[in-house]
C-alpha cells in the first residue's frame, strides 16, 4: 500500500499540471476562476496527503486498519506482524514531510507579515488616508493600486493613478482590491507558495503557484464587475498595466493585466450545470483519492475477518 500511495503521489504531481495546463482547461478556468482555484488546491492536497499516507502506512498496515487500532497497538508489542524498522521509517517520513511543510508555511507567512509591517510604517509617514476613497493615497509618479492584507489591511493608490484614471475607473480598481481583502486571497497565495518552497522542482506545485496567482486576479476582476462596468475595469487595467506592485501585496496591474482586459471586454459564458458538476466531482475525487486507497484494503480485511467469524 505504501508503494501504491507513493506511486500515486509521483504520477499525480507529474501528470496533473499537464492536464490542468491544457488550453481547454485554461479556457474553462477563466469561466470559473474560483472553482479552478479550488481544483488546483485539491490537486496539491491530494499529492501531499498521498505522500503522508504512504509514510504512515509503513507504520500502520492495511490489516491493522481493518481490525482496529487495538490490533495495531498489540502488533507493536507482541507481533512480528509489524516491523519496528518500518514503524520508525514511516513515522520519521511523515514527520519530515509535515515538518518541512509547516516550516515553509511559517517562513512564507511570517516573512510577508514582516514586510507588510515595514510598508505600513512607511505609509503612515508618506500616505494620506482619503475617507471618500476608502484608501491611502501616496504621492508617486507611477500609476499603481494595491492592497496590503492582514489585520491592519489597507488599500493604496498613487497620485499618478488618480490623475490618469477617471472616477469610475478608480472606483472599479479599488473594488478589485477590496475583493482581494474580503476573499483573503493572500492566504490562498501563501498556501501555494508554501508548497512550492517546501517541495521545490515538483511540477504540480510550481505550476499551481503560477496559476493560482493568475486566477485570484481573474476572480477579483469578476467580483468587481458585479458592481462596476466591465469597460471601466478594463480601462483601469490598461492604465495600471505597467505599475510595479510590492511582492508582498496584491495589485490590480501587473503582467496579466493586458490579457485580463480582453477577458473583461469579451466575457465568457458561465459554466453550465453539467460542467460545474463534473468539476466538483473531480475535486471530490482528488480530495478523497488517497484516503480511499488506504481505506479500501482495510475495509476488505475488516469484512473478510468478520464475515469469516460469522460464517464459522
Amino acid at each position: 500500500m505504501s508503494a501504491v500511495l507513493a506511486l500515486y503521489a509521483v504520477v499525480a504531481a507529474t501528470l496533473l499540471p499537464r492536464l490542468l495546463g491544457r488550453a481547454s482547461w485554461r479556457s474553462w478556468a477563466e469561466r470559473a476562476p474560483r472553482l479552478a482555484i479550488v481544483t488546483w488546491q485539491a490537486a496539491g492536497f491530494s499529492v501531499v496527503a498521498a505522500a503522508l499516507l504512504a509514510a504512515i502506512s509503513l507504520a500502520l498496515p492495511a490489516d491493522a486498519i481493518g481490525h482496529g487500532l487495538a490490533r495495531f497497538f498489540a502488533a507493536c508489542v507482541d507481533g512480528p506482524d509489524l516491523s519496528l524498522g518500518s514503524v520508525r521509517a514511516g513515522l520519521a517520513g511523515a514527520a519530515l514531510l509535515g515538518g518541512r511543510l509547516a516550516y515553509s508555511a511559517a517562513r512564507v507567512l511570517l516573512g510577508a507579515r514582516r514586510e507588510r509591517r515595514r510598508h505600513l510604517a512607511m505609509l503612515s509617514l508618506l500616505g494620506t488616508r482619503d475617507p471618500a476613497l476608502g484608501a491611502v493615497v501616496i504621492e508617486y509618479g507611477e500609476r499603481v493600486a494595491y492592497c496590503l492584507p492582514g489585520r491592519r489591511a489597507q488599500t493604496v493608490i498613487t497620485t499618478a493613478a488618480l490623475e490618469s484614471l477617471s472616477p469610475e475607473q478608480v472606483a472599479a480598481v479599488l473594488a478589485h482590491e477590496h475583493a482581494h481583502l474580503r476573499g483573503r486571497h493572500h492566504l490562498v497565495l501563501a498556501a501555494a507558495e508554501s508548497l512550492a518552497r517546501a517541495f521545490p522542482r515538483v511540477p504540480l506545485f510550481e505550476r499551481s503557484r503560477e496559476e493560482i496567482a493568475r486566477l485570484v486576479e481573474l476572480l477579483a476582476d469578476d467580483l468587481a464587475a458585479r458592481r462596476h462596468d466591465r469597460v471601466h475595469i478594463a480601462a483601469a487595467l490598461v492604465g495600471l498595466a505597467t505599475g510595479r506592485v510590492p511582492g508582498f501585496a496584491l495589485g490590480a496591474g501587473g503582467e496579466t493585466a493586458l490579457t485580463r482586459v480582453r477577458r473583461m471586454l469579451a466575457p465568457h459564458e458561465p459554466l453550465e450545470r453539467r460542467e460545474r458538476l463534473t468539476a466538483l466531482l473531480a475535486v471530490s475525487a482528488l480530495l478523497a483519492g488517497p484516503s480511499a486507497l488506504v481505506a479500501v484494503p482495510g475495509l476488505a480485511t475488516f469484512l473478510t475477518h468478520h464475515c469469516h467469524s460469522l460464517l464459522g
